[in-house]
């Protein structure tokens, strides 16, 4: 770090700053801030999910309790409710915590409670994508592409915005989440991203 405005010392110019502790904003804070949780849950007993880094397990006898964690947004869930309160009372003895109570929209995605546990929607995720691409009164289609529909670079098509189609096909993907019947759309369409064309854009839509 180099000496700040109005804290130079003009005598030693070239002596900088030496960094105590991980600022916010600076390349060092998400490692930094990532493993000071990562050794408070695994503290808590909970372990590393085997597939998702970003997912951490605790498991003892009939227990169980997940904790993912997406920058400094988390969610904690478990089958006993006094264990989730614990664990939410031992973190906020480390960290500045928040409460938000019960969980009802997460990066995206709608979280309904139901008699048979949770229903995940992204109705206003695409309700979203609809108004940002200008389609908010666009007509329904039922099935939006065939395996046989043809799709090649050579369709003799002009070229389209590329910026914009590799944002939408990446909502699409991401949108696969709670809609696995588009993920064959999604995939296909991907193939184009470097150099889509309006063949490509018209089966996007």
């Amino acid at each position: 770090m180099h000496q700040p405005p109005g804290f130079r010392d003009t005598s030693k110019p070239d002596y900088v700053c030496k960094l105590k502790k991980s600022i916010y904003a600076l390349k060092q804070a998400p490692p930094q801030w990532y493993k000071a949780l990562r050794d408070a849950l695994l503290q808590f007993g909970f372990v590393h999910s085997a597939t998702d880094t970003s997912l951490f397990i605790y498991v003892s006898n009939s227990v169980l309790c997940y904790c993912l964690v997406y920058v400094d947004d988390i969610i904690i869930t478990g089958n006993v409710s006094t264990l989730v309160d614990a664990i939410i009372n031992k973190l906020s003895h480390i960290f500045s915590v928040k409460d938000m109570g019960h969980l009802h929209f997460f990066l995206g995605i709608e979280v309904i409670p139901t008699a048979k546990g949770l229903f995940l929607s992204q109705h206003k995720y695409i309700r979203d994508l609809l108004s940002k691409t200008s389609m908010n009164m666009a007509k329904d289609v039922h099935t939006p592409m065939s395996t046989s529909t043809p799709l090649t670079l050579s369709d003799g098509s002009a070229p389209t915005d590329s910026t914009e189609y590799q944002k939408v096909i990446g909502a699409l993907q991401y949108l696969g989440l709670t809609r696995p019947d588009i993920a064959f759309v999604a995939n296909r369409l991907s193939q184009f991203m470097h150099k889509p064309t309006e063949c490509h854009w018209t089966a996007a839509k």
